[in-house]
């Protein structure tokens, strides 16, 4: 199974075909389209850690996909041991990153479809882990239509959307969560512009956003992160909608560093601030946004620039990857089952709860 390219010069995000896993290596976009084999757990970890497969819904397939190919390694194995394998590869894979929820959701559900498989083989456990990846790898799909069905409205004749880091389709395995609504709004033919944040220290938004919306043939215009409250002022953007990594119970969201600033300048100049968030994001049991454990990414990302040093030796630095804004600066969810209004903290657990879905 492929993830479902817009158009036919972007490769796909993840690729599971006759048994063999495929990433798309995000890191070396747009200079260079490079496809990974994937066979063991540890080149699982890295890809994801390093970045190489990223967003919160890739990381979730990808996670699971590679579940897979890390137990095939212990098939060899009677069942009871193949199980007990099988949690500690979990544990190993969801080590990767903290912030992203997809990674630890998208793994405990491969563990609760093996405890509900009654194999008495590993063999036949393996296949129903397979069949349970690649539900995951379909399902991720389907939201990320449904996010854009419902945030369709939000895109109008003639407007301006600002968006940040690559909540797109590189970041998942269908037409993205931030920009699900865009790309629906395109295939209407509605004309409209799209500015997209650099996204530093690692350029999300210029190698890989704006990339994938100009291959799309959106009007794209890139911009520094430092300029998006200047065209706010200037009356540019309508609306801004971002992706999310994480939404906490009550609302909270962490998102790539530099969403919160967008929020607050938004809330300044009173433009409606929309977060894209498929069901595999929202986390329940996490209250508030400070209970959200964010991820401190190396110093060479902000000291050096394609490997050449740009700040001082020995310069303290601090590289948090995500921040968390709070619920009061979001208009609103978009989900793939309708946007959420608030109260987010009754509204968010009314829509999902009760189905058990959420994280």
């Amino acid at each position: 199974m492929k993830s479902a390219p817009l158009f036919s010069s972007l490769p796909a995000t993840i690729t599971w075909e006759n048994g063999s896993l495929s990433i798309l290596d995000q890191t070396r976009l747009p200079r260079e389209t490079i496809i990974e084999n994937v066979t063991t757990a540890e080149q699982v970890w890295r890809a994801i850690h390093e970045l190489r497969v990223r967003g919160a819904p890739a990381i979730g397939v990808a996670a699971a996909y590679g579940l897979c190919v890390a137990m095939r390694a212990s098939l060899h194995l009677p069942i009871h041991e193949f199980r007990a394998a099988l949690a500690q590869q979990a544990a190993y894979i969801d080590s990767a990153r903290p912030t992203a929820v997809n990674l630890s959701w998208s793994l405990k559900r491969m563990l609760q479809a093996a405890q509900a498989c009654d194999a008495n083989d590993s063999a036949a456990l393996l296949n129903a882990l397979i069949a349970e990846a690649v539900a995951i790898h379909a399902e991720d799909q389907a939201l990320c239509d449904g996010i854009g069905e419902h945030g369709l409205p939000l895109i109008t004749p003639g407007c301006g959307v600002l968006t940040h880091c690559n909540a797109g389709a590189l970041a998942t395995t269908g037409l993205g969560t931030a920009t699900a609504p865009i790309y629906k709004a395109h295939g209407e033919g509605l004309t409209f512009r799209v500015y997209a944040d650099e996204t530093r220290p690692l350029l999300q938004g210029a190698r890989l956003t704006a990339y994938e919306l100009q291959q799309a043939g959106v009007d794209v215009t890139l911009i520094t992160d430092s300029m998006a409250a200047s065209i706010m002022a200037q009356e540019l953007v309508d609306v801004v909608i971002v992706g999310t990594d994480r939404v906490a119970a009550n609302g909270d969201f962490a998102n790539k560093i530099g969403t919160l600033g967008l929020a607050i300048v938004a809330r300044h100049f009173n433009i409606p601030f929309y977060v894209a968030c498929p069901s595999s994001t929202l986390d329940l049991h996490t209250a508030t946004g400070r209970d959200i454990v964010i991820e401190e990414r190396h110093d060479d990302e902000i000291t050096h620039l394609y490997g050449e040093r740009v700040a001082p030796a020995n310069v303290k630095v601090r590289n948090p990857a995500f921040d968390v804004t709070p619920n009061h600066l979001v208009t609103g969810f978009i989900t793939e089952r309708g946007i959420v209004q608030k109260p987010f903290d009754i509204n968010l657990a009314a829509l999902f709860a009760m189905e058990g879905d959420a994280a």
